[in-house]
């Protein structure tokens, strides 16, 4: 009998998920990176991976998996993978595009409590101030910008729309899809001068890194907002929070940081007009579960021969 092939988990997975990977001779770490000696062991061995995105897959790590053919992420992101390395190798590396509606709410969630001050007006109850919160804005008729109109994109400009804003969006792929009632702007910085609510939903790589910086910050509107879901250094957050302090814009809600968990003494933490949450964006018992899944699935798709897992990227 052909032997069995060999995985390494290296997240936590219900035990009905493992069950399905009875197939497999199986190592489960359920945190990767917490254990980085057990784990770089476990890979020198293994045909296939499971990770999330907060397990790195570099080229060390990969340099000691000579039998590694998939990789299956629980993300979509995937700078937590040494792309590079993976593609010489010819090993498949597969992501878990189920999590578009769990972001895209927090998105549409986000800007609603910037627009409407509710993390001021929260304070207003505690600090005896009930009839002192400034008036908000609505989100109706408002101009957002969507830097990246992938998945998640898409899904946040239909939530938008039926919210009845102005959606543009920017994206450096000829190819993008279309959506009806998005306009696609020229340039970066022509979406940014008109923009009322910015919102980032691009992949994170050399091309993306601090792709928002002190220079595109100064073209955004004083009244404007900024939202990010994507990646934490798709945005210059030293450069934020001098924005932020300077009120060169209105605020900025974030779900991603550069450094996960920030420093308590970050000044980006007491920085006006901020909100920050420990990045929730596909933190929901659905969503998760179906990534999970999904990342099982596609796991045992690149271990079996002539196969592909369908959500390839």
């Amino acid at each position: 009998m052909p032997a069995r092939p060999r995985a390494v988990v290296a997240v936590a997975l219900a035990p009905w998920l493992l069950d399905q990977l009875a197939g497999c001779e199986l190592t489960v770490l359920p945190d990767g990176r917490s254990d980085a000696a057990a784990f770089r062991s476990a890979v020198s061995e293994a045909d296939g991976l499971l990770v999330s995105s907060n397990v790195p897959v570099d080229a060390p790590v990969l340099a000691r998996a000579p039998r590694l053919r998939v990789i299956s992420s629980m993300s979509v992101g995937l700078d937590h993978i040494d792309l590079d390395a993976a593609s010489r190798r010819g090993i498949l590396v597969t992501i878990t595009p189920v999590l578009s509606d769990a972001v895209a709410d927090l998105t549409m969630a986000l800007m609603t409590m910037l627009a409407r001050r509710i993390p001021q007006a929260m304070r207003a109850v505690t600090d005896g101030a009930w009839h002192e919160v400034p008036l908000g804005g609505d989100l109706a008729g408002k101009v957002l910008l969507l830097v990246g109109f992938g998945r998640i994109g898409q899904a946040v400009a239909a939530r938008a729309l039926a919210a009845r804003m102005r959606v543009r969006c920017v994206d450096s792929r000829p190819d993008v899809a279309r959506l009806a009632g998005v306009d696609r702007v020229g340039t970066l910085a022509e979406g940014l001068a008109e923009a009322d609510v910015v919102s980032l939903h691009v992949d994170l790589n050399a091309a993306t890194r601090h792709l928002i910086g002190r220079r595109e910050l100064t073209l955004m509107k004083p009244t404007a907002f900024l939202v990010n879901t994507a990646r934490g250094a798709v945005l210059d957050q030293a450069a934020l929070t001098d924005a932020l302090i300077a009120g060169q814009i209105a605020g900025a809600a974030l779900d991603v940081l550069e450094d996960e968990p920030p420093r308590p003494d970050d000044p980006l933490l007491r920085a006006p007009n901020v909100v920050v949450v420990p990045h929730i964006g596909s933190a929901t018992t659905e969503t998760r579960q179906a990534m999970a899944q999904c990342a099982v699935d596609n796991l045992l798709l690149g271990l079996r021969p002539g196969q592909r897992p369908v959500v390839a990227p």
